[in-house]
């Protein structure tokens, strides 16, 4: 399955942003802009963004067509054929931003995704992400293999972990002191799927996939299985499970 685009974060800071129209679209879209850092305006040699918010369809149409002539990208609001980009509804934990986009889809259901996080997500996560960032150094000094450093932030960040990103007041010297925290081992995780529905997954399996440093897979396995691994572990086709695995967290999917 392909996606309708691929979200980005643009850095706005200062930048002529173009927005046309009047009402309450364009004023929530400057809301959002100006949270962005952007400088909103309604024309700028140097802009390279734009959102069009005209009620009038052949007015729209036309300003569409005159930004993109300009090379500006464009977002047409309630108009996803016209849109080169789409704003998504933001969860803001800044500096933790949890975007929920629908490809223009459905505006409604991406408000109503963003209501459920907000009550989810509790205010520390921002937190917790300076404290991580802060701690880059003491990171790399504890664990240098990188795959072993990723894996122990993973456990750290787990449900029930010590930086249990759901807890009020995770301790991050704790999990700096801990004892024997992210080892490098050689690990084959063995999944057996009922279902090629990813919805399906089981919780241990989702994890498992989640922190694979490599996929091993039938060609049975449909890729959107395997696409709820990461994006950077490799997918090696295997008919059998390996009987030597490189180290690192690896797993075998199979159809049952």
């Amino acid at each position: 399955m392909t996606w309708p685009g691929l979200p980005i974060l643009v850095k706005l800071d200062a930048l002529p942003v173009v927005l046309l129209g009047t009402g309450e679209a364009a004023d929530a879209k400057r809301r959002l802009l100006e949270r962005a850092g952007a400088t909103v305006v309604t024309d700028a040699p140097a802009a390279r963004l734009a959102v069009v918010a005209i009620e009038d369809e052949v007015e729209a149409v036309a300003a569409v067509a005159r930004l993109r002539a300009r090379g500006i990208l464009v977002n047409a609001v309630d108009r996803p054929e016209l849109c080169d980009f789409t704003l998504p509804a933001v969860v803001d934990r800044a500096p933790v931003l949890v975007a929920v986009m629908t490809g223009g889809v459905s505006a409604g259901l991406a408000a109503a995704l963003r209501q459920r996080l907000e009550a989810l997500l509790p205010s520390g996560v921002g937190r917790l992400a300076e404290a991580l960032f802060a701690a880059r150094g003491q990171m790399r000094a504890r664990w240098p293999d990188p795959a072993a450093r990723r894996r122990a932030i993973g456990a750290a960040l787990a449900a029930g972990g010590v930086l249990d990103l759901l807890s009020p007041d995770p301790d991050m010297g704790v999990w700096l002191n801990e004892d024997a925290v992210g080892s490098v081992t050689t690990d084959l995780a063995f999944i057996r799927l009922s279902s090629p529905d990813p919805d399906d997954l089981t919780l241990r399996h989702a994890r498992a996939l989640a922190q694979a440093d490599r996929v091993y897979h039938t060609a049975a396995v449909p890729p959107a299985i395997l696409a709820r691994a990461r994006a950077d572990a490799p997918r090696i086709a295997s008919a059998a499970p390996p009987g030597q695995v490189p180290a690192g967290a690896n797993v075998w999917i199979g159809m049952a």
